[in-house]
């Protein structure tokens, strides 16, 4: 049975206004798909694991870019997806180098659907920074709460 508790990062930085990164999911059921469709990077917490561990753990396996965990996390609290699966989130500041690539890890499914041909898919195929407005848009909404967390979190008080 698959974890119904996940754990992720939200990189942010300050451009013209707060940008975050968020991710594409990989595989053929989402390659037309966009708006609402991008997540936070996020996994499944193993047994026993300490969730800020997942987050930090799961951001690299997802988009290949190390957090050191010493860093600055805001907790961001959690969220319930729509499919019941629990998802804790922290922000924390950083970059991405526009022209890298995203490194993934992969997953194995049958495709075409019946054919009994097993292809191998990034779990993500892209992911990039957004202005928030447009990252609101892209996010799963049940995601975008941990956003609006994070702009309270950094509004000055």
């Amino acid at each position: 049975m698959r974890s119904r508790v996940s754990a992720g990062l939200i990189l942010f930085r300050q451009r013209d206004g707060l940008e975050v990164f968020i991710a594409h999911p990989g595989g053929p059921l989402f390659v037309h798909k966009d708006d609402g469709h991008w997540s936070i990077p996020k996994g499944e917490v193993e047994p026993g694991e300490d969730l800020l561990a997942t987050a930090i753990r799961e951001f690299e396996e997802e988009v290949g870019l190390a957090i050191d965990p010493q860093s600055n996390f805001i907790p961001l609290g959690t969220i319930q997806q729509k499919g019941g699966k629990i998802v804790h989130a922290w922000g924390v500041q950083g970059d991405w180098e526009e022209s890298r690539a995203v490194r993934s890890n992969t997953f194995t499914i049958e495709w075409p659907p019946h054919s009994g041909t097993t292809k191998e898919f990034p779990e993500v195929d892209r992911a990039q920074f957004f202005p928030v407005a447009e990252a609101k848009q892209k996010l799963k909404p049940t995601q975008v709460p941990l956003i609006e967390r994070l702009e309270e979190a950094l509004r000055p008080a």
